[in-house]
């Protein structure tokens, strides 16, 4: 019996989805794009001064290797031969930093994650030497000058941390975002790792340029970070190494991709104009554009969506990238203790109907698309005596669509053809008043995929398809077709634009709260 359904299996491909607040490995049927397994283990964020956000890279490869294992346990259980599997993608949280020494391996510092702020001044500082006229930061690399990039994380390391210092003096550091430090480590670490990254995760550290797809010199002299401890930028979908250790050992690392782009990938994206919004830690809706960069006149991102093969033409994406989505429901649950799991918001939501005119804007990290307003905080307004938990509880499920509908109408005037429906995707999009209330709020159709880990199968998708390995198809006719779940909206229009305004009046009250702190103390 095991070795008939073995047979009709076919090939499998891996993929590792390292998020902001977990990690998981999953396994993909690369004929019919079918989840047979995965595993998730949450990971832990430091939080050692107010706006610092920080993560063990030891911790996160950890828990790649423990996500593997049981992974491969499960099939096991299942009857599936893990032998099958023939290849692995990375897809990662993208801009979080990490710097490690190439002759022990050990990381010199903590990850320093993208939503941190500690290099606000950084950032004042070196935007002052940007002439006006010439933003050739943002030219070169399709971001605005903001915290939340990796080489203003980088230069802060730089700038305090002594052992960084130390190791870039004596050669041994090298620099990389999640994918490069779990690949290098994945294919050996100091036993012949390969250091490299691919052009999505390349895109965000505002040191690369997103035209000629190499690393800038001049921008590299501008941070003032050394160019030899950056990795080799590499397409999305190659084999960069074989994995060196644990039960997939031997087995090709052939994908790598941002998580955003894998999302793009995942969801099928691959027309100028299909656009998909992942709900995650962070809310991030990506429109792919084809092989033209679209820079914005209202506050997205310009990125590499994918390049899927060494000798395969890049893509673009526009972004509009909102930095508190998923994580609102996790302060709810950590911080403030309303909710015991994040399941239970929706159970809240459902008890209240409304907010009661209750608006919570979560700017915990600075407000990011269209305003790109390092000086808002969150803040809780239109309290009465009448507010209790579950309005909170509704308003910070509405502030996530609200903060949605702002980069939908940005995309919109930057792309001139209004989306008809919103494809979703993420862990959040489980949540069924969630997704009506979006669809209520951008009054038009969201339509989500009854498989919703498309982060991880675009990873999948790349690595099954990489020249090498070959056992998945990315042409149109091959692709399988998807079951869609369809939310309508279920108010009328004016309704729906009422609520939108006191959202914005919301925001501006947000606004100027916080002045720059004085300078950050360095770090032994």
């Amino acid at each position: 019996m095991a070795a008939a359904k073995k047979a009709v299996l076919g090939p499998l491909v891996g993929a590792v989805d390292q998020g902001t607040s977990s990690t998981r490995f999953l396994v993909f049927n690369s004929k019919t794009a079918e989840l047979l397994s995965h595993h998730q283990v949450e990971i832990k964020q430091e939080f050692p001064r107010e706006g610092w956000v920080e993560q063990d890279p030891k911790e996160i490869l950890q828990s790649v290797y423990e996500c593997i294992e049981k992974t491969c346990e499960k099939l096991g259980q299942l009857n599936i031969d893990i032998s099958n599997i023939k290849a692995i993608g990375v897809s990662n949280q993208r801009e979080t930093t990490v710097v490690w020494d190439k002759l022990t391996g050990e990381p010199l510092y903590n990850a320093v994650v993208w939503l941190d702020l500690r290099t606000q001044s950084t950032v004042e500082k070196l935007s002052k030497r940007i002439p006006g006229n010439n933003n050739f930061v943002k030219s070169k690399t399709g971001l605005p000058l903001s915290t939340y990039f990796s080489a203003v994380k980088l230069r802060w390391l730089l700038d305090n941390v002594k052992k960084v210092q130390e190791a870039v003096e004596e050669n041994r550091a090298l620099f990389g975002t999640i994918d490069s430090w779990l690949i290098w480590s994945l294919t050996g670490g100091i036993n012949g790792g390969v250091h490299c990254t691919d052009v999505t995760n390349a895109s965000r550290t505002m040191l690369f340029n997103i035209h000629s797809l190499e690393w800038d010199k001049e921008l590299c002299e501008f941070f003032g970070i050394p160019m030899e401890i950056l990795p080799n930028v590499r397409s999305s979908s190659e084999i960069y190494g074989l994995m060196k250790a644990g039960a997939l050992e031997g087995v090709p690392i052939s994908g790598c991709l941002g998580d955003q782009s894998a999302a793009l990938v995942g969801q099928m994206c691959f027309q100028d104009g299909q656009a998909k919004n992942t709900y995650g830690t962070g809310c991030f809706l990506l429109c792919n554009t084809g092989h033209k960069c679209v820079f914005s006149e209202h506050g997205l991102l310009t990125t590499v969506a994918y390049k899927l093969g060494r000798d395969k033409p890049v893509y673009y994406a526009l972004e509009g990238s909102v930095a508190i989505a998923g994580a609102v429901i996790r302060w709810l649950r950590d911080n403030l203790g309303i909710i015991k799991s994040s399941e239970e918001i929706e159970k809240l939501a459902k008890e209240v109907g409304t907010s009661y005119g209750c608006y919570f804007v979560p700017a915990f990290s600075a407000l990011y698309a269209p305003y790109w307003e390092p000086s808002a905080r969150g803040i809780i307004c239109g309290l009465t005596q009448f507010t209790n938990k579950c309005h909170i509880a509704f308003a910070a499920l509405e502030a996530v669509c609200f903060q949605t509908r702002e980069i939908l109408d940005a995309m919109n005037r930057d792309c001139g053809i209004p989306l008809s429906h919103l494809q979703v995707d993420g862990g959040m999009t489980s949540n069924k008043i969630l997704m009506q209330l979006q669809a209520d709020i951008l009054y038009i159709p969201v339509v989500k995929p009854s498989m919703p880990e498309t982060t991880a199968l675009g990873a999948a998708m790349a690595a099954g398809a990489a020249e090498g390995v070959g056992v998945w198809s990315l042409e149109p006719e091959d692709l399988s077709a998807v079951t869609m779940e369809r939310f309508e909206p279920q108010i009328n229009a004016e309704e729906s634009e009422i609520r939108y305004s006191t959202w914005k009046k919301a925001v501006m009250k947000s606004i100027g709260w916080v002045t720059t702190q004085s300078p950050e103390s360095g770090i032994p």
